[in-house]
């Protein structure tokens, strides 16, 4: 998850990620990420996901590496950004990370594409920036590091003129966005029994 700032804490500055800071920032997510919902239901087994998910979120980074990637010095807190049409999981895309994407999930495999089908099916239909992931480390939590990466990436590409898009399973995450400009838009379940997610929309 993302985290709100403690009063009187610095934030430290902000940067573009790095091939470098691959290893560290999957981890960082992989930890901000165990309690997902919609990772938890991918991944029922605490086990499992803390095993996974750094393999998930390298695969991530590399993926988004036509965007924009965010870091804090130390990557406490990073976010993933996806530019204006490179939102939806292309063709191309699944077939280049069959493999890792096989070997990450197993038998998790079904759930994780069914996530990922759902979350193309309420894209906006104009273009837009999209907020793939955010996340902050959990031992560095109330420091601001999350919001503060969040709005680094709406102040580089705010020139832009196109909105913001991200949708969350996190609902204590949603007044944090809130905060940030965003207005919740949507809110929609993956299959029957699949989590919760609200689609927000900043512009």
């Amino acid at each position: 998850m993302i985290d709100q700032p403690a009063s009187g804490n610095r934030v430290p500055g902000v940067r573009l990620a790095t091939r470098t800071d691959r290893r560290a920032v999957a981890a960082m997510l992989a930890r901000a990420f165990a309690d997902d919902p919609a990772m938890v239901w991918i991944l029922p087994d605490a086990r499992a996901r803390a095993r996974r998910l750094p393999k998930f979120f390298a695969m991530l980074f590399d993926s988004d590496e036509k965007g924009v990637r965010l870091t804090t010095d130390g990557a406490a807190a990073a976010t993933l950004w996806r530019g204006p049409g490179q939102a939806d999981t292309s063709p191309g895309e699944l077939l280049r990370y069959a493999w890792p994407i096989l070997t990450t999930f197993g038998f998790a495999t079904g759930r994780a594409l069914a996530l990922a089908n759902a979350i193309d099916a309420h894209f906006p239909a104009h273009p837009f920036w999209y907020l793939h992931i955010a996340g902050c480390d959990p031992a560095h939590q109330g420091r601001g590091l999350g919001r503060a990466t969040v709005q680094a990436g709406i102040d580089r590409m705010g020139g832009s003129g196109l909105p913001f898009y991200l949708e969350t399973a996190t609902e204590r995450n949603i007044g944090i966005y809130q905060s940030l400009g965003f207005r919740v838009t949507g809110e929609w379940r993956v299959g029957d029994d699949g989590p919760r997610l609200w689609s927000m929309l900043n512009g």
